[in-house]
């Protein structure tokens, strides 16, 4: 199986389409404005998706079927507050708190009309025809009552299998209700539509596994080096590889003061290499490697000081060291990356001048998104690794997949003494 920028391009504007024609649909429903939040494809596998679903909060779900064009299923889902106020606002009784029949059967029929939606955005891109079947709802806390019977894509049976997953959010103007959308389709599926769409030799799906391999050996690193260097134990909670448009890299950044330290990386691949933390989270790696110098601030907001920004653009320099040294291995080449340049600014500002940057040569990118957590500790942060497009296709033809286990990072660094 093959796939190039052209036919995940293609996806993402079925993914986009679709999430439009839901939102519409819901709006027609319950008379709530709504609008389509981000949209992203994700190459994950089965545990990590596990990871990211399982958070002990209970979730309402409509799964459906699809054959045709597209095989697989589509899932809505809801958190379970979520479902009820949308049943609410279509059904003529009281404030619901509880599952009836009523409100199981308003939920599913929300459900299966917001996924007709979604599959009809698919159909009217792809020009074809997709069945749906008979909504079935599922209400529970683990993933595994939701994406189970999977037997070919990415479902908890599908482990070390990378899949692609589509993922939309819509969200409801002014409430508090949202909804998450997956879509799972068959490996057989997507490899005919991957050939259909495919403009392009392409690259193959192996060495896109490889590189998510060597992305992961990346950030185990970073949480390697950040533990080093501060003291505190540091890891790798959240990796996914996406697809995305450039505009929707923005929207995934927090909206709050962010501290943090870009690189503009030179070689196969080229790209940006960015490290963002929440402002309390870099108060804290200051007093940590610089204990005199956060004395008393910890957590306080303001300005950052001459040693305060050297502190963290240190952090950042050598963490990106280990990052793309251990690319530079595996694929036999020689990356270089820019002397750090700090940032202090509000969510999307904090990622607009990259944005920015690849926006005149290209409108999708593959984005590596990690977040590095301490243990026992209020400390975050999120690594953006976006390469061009056309330089990462180059490395990944090139890619020998047997040297991504094989082949050492080269960071080197000061153990930090925090007696």
């Amino acid at each position: 199986m093959k796939l190039d920028v052209n036919a995940l391009g293609t996806f993402y504007r079925m993914a986009r389409e679709g999430a439009g024609l839901a939102a519409g649909r819901l709006t027609h429903m319950t008379d709530v404005e709504t609008q389509v939040g981000v949209t992203k494809l994700n190459f994950m596998r089965g545990s990590e998706i596990c990871q990211a679903f399982d958070d002990s909060t209970e979730k309402v779900g409509i799964r459906v079927d699809l054959d045709g064009a597209i095989e697989g299923y589509s899932v809505i889902v809801f958190e379970r507050e979520a479902a009820l106020r949308i049943v609410d606002t279509i059904v003529s009784e009281p404030e619901t708190a509880a599952f009836d029949e009523m409100t199981r059967s308003a939920v599913t029929e929300v459900g299966h009309i917001m996924n007709s939606g979604f599959v009809d955005g698919w159909a009217d891109v792809l020009e074809s025809v997709i069945d749906v079947s008979t909504p079935e709802l599922v209400i529970d806390e683990s993933a595994d009552q939701f994406f189970n019977d999977v037997d070919e894509t990415a479902g908890p049976g599908q482990e070390n299998d990378l899949a692609l997953l589509f993922q939309s959010r819509i969200e409801t103007v002014d409430t508090e209700v949202g909804f998450s959308h997956y879509l799972f389709p068959t490996h057989r599926s997507m490899s005919a539509l991957l050939d259909r769409l495919r403009t392009s030799d392409g690259i193959a799906y192996d060495k896109l596994e490889g590189f998510d391999r060597m992305a992961e050996r990346g950030a185990k690193e970073i949480a390697t080096t950040a533990t080093t260097l501060t003291g505190i134990e540091t890891s790798v909670e959240i990796r996914r590889l996406n697809f995305v448009s450039l505009e929707a890299i923005p929207q995934s950044v927090p909206d709050e003061q962010l501290v943090g330290v870009a690189f503009e990386f030179d070689g196969v691949p080229s790209g940006y290499l960015v490290f963002l933390f929440d402002e309390r989270s870099a108060r804290k790696i200051v007093d940590a490697m610089v204990p005199t110098v956060a004395d008393g601030v910890d957590g306080d907001p303001g300005e950052f000081d001459e040693m305060e920004t050297s502190a963290i653009t240190e952090l950042g320099n050598i963490m990106a060291s280990g990052f793309l040294d251990g690319w530079a291995n595996v694929l036999d080449t020689t990356i270089d990356h820019s002397t750090p340049e700090f940032i202090h600014d509000i969510g999307a500002a904090a990622v607009d001048p990259v944005v920015v940057q690849l926006g005149s040569q290209q409108e999708f990118a593959f984005v590596f998104d990690t977040i590095i957590t301490a243990d026992g500790r209020d400390i975050d942060c999120e690594v953006y690794a976006i390469p061009n497009e056309a330089d990462l296709e180059r490395a990944l033809n090139d890619l020998d997949v047997d040297r991504v286990e094989e082949e050492p990072t080269t960071a080197e660094f000061q153990e930090v003494d925090n007696a």
